[in-house]
């Protein structure tokens, strides 16, 4: 291209949000979306709308190479009104509103909850080309998500990259879960798969979004064969000590995903 793309990122006052927010800015023009600014900067750099108003969405979609779909209720522990108004409704607000004005491309942050009850039953590895099978109303509302941009890439030839983030935090001590130590997405791994996303000649696909962990459960071939996707970091390297070996991988609590 010879002029830079210009990238709407839903949802830029939440964690992810504000990171590829940051550090894709050097790349792209970056326009932030966010429904309730956090400090005095963030208000006066975000856009601000309702995504379960399509009205308020349709208007942040002129001249918008591609959009970066966060927003949304992120726990999955949400509740069903949440999930509705937030990942159902806004999922599709953000989609029409996207064909309506010509957007290239929408990159969806899916989770790795849209598949989580083989981690709740041990039922590994698990393939992107799985049949879905959600661990809460959260990753239900993921599945409803990639179902959609799969209808509006082959109804309306709109490209959707659906991304199912594992657990992106910048210390994986934060967590003492064997299993989110096996599906952690360091900072710099995640900014790397949403800009491959950005980027890559696929025009639709379901991808994992994981570091180099050794004990990772979730398979990533076709993110690194189809996005160009080459993760750096592995939690083993910021932990110390050694990683204990448990074949078949470590149990996960009966309850999972409550509390994670």
């Amino acid at each position: 291209m010879t002029t830079r793309r210009r990238v709407l990122i839903t949802g830029a006052t939440g964690g992810i949000g504000q990171l590829l927010a940051d550090e894709l800015d050097g790349d792209y023009d970056v326009v932030r979306h966010g429904r309730s600014p956090h400090d005095d900067q963030q208000t006066q750099t975000v856009r601000l709308a309702d995504i379960a108003e399509y009205d308020e969405v349709r208007r942040l979609m002129d001249g918008i190479d591609t959009v970066v779909h966060l927003a949304g209720a992120s726990s999955p522990d949400s509740s069903w009104d949440a999930v509705l108004e937030a990942n159902i409704i806004g999922t599709r607000n953000v989609l029409e509103a996207a064909r309506s004005a010509g957007v290239r491309r929408v990159v969806f942050a899916s989770s790795n909850h849209a598949l989580g009850m083989y981690d709740r039953h041990e039922e590994w590895p698990v393939y992107a080309h799985q049949l879905p099978r959600g661990d809460s109303l959260y990753g239900v509302s993921k599945i409803f998500g990639e179902a959609l941009g799969r209808f509006y890439h082959d109804e309306h030839g709109l490209d959707f990259i659906a991304l199912r983030i594992g657990w992106m935090s910048e210390d994986p001590e934060d967590a003492d879960e064997d299993v989110l130590h096996a599906m952690w997405l360091s900072p710099g791994d995640c900014v790397h798969a949403f800009q491959r996303a950005i980027e890559a000649e696929t025009t639709f696909g379901l991808y994992y979004a994981i570091s180099d962990n050794p004990n990772r459960r979730w398979d990533i071939t076709n993110t690194m064969l189809e996005l160009g996707y080459r993760p750096q970091d592995s939690w083993t390297e910021r932990v110390p000590g050694e990683e204990t070996v448990i074949e078949g991988g470590a149990e996960v609590r009966d309850d999972w995903p409550r509390g994670s």
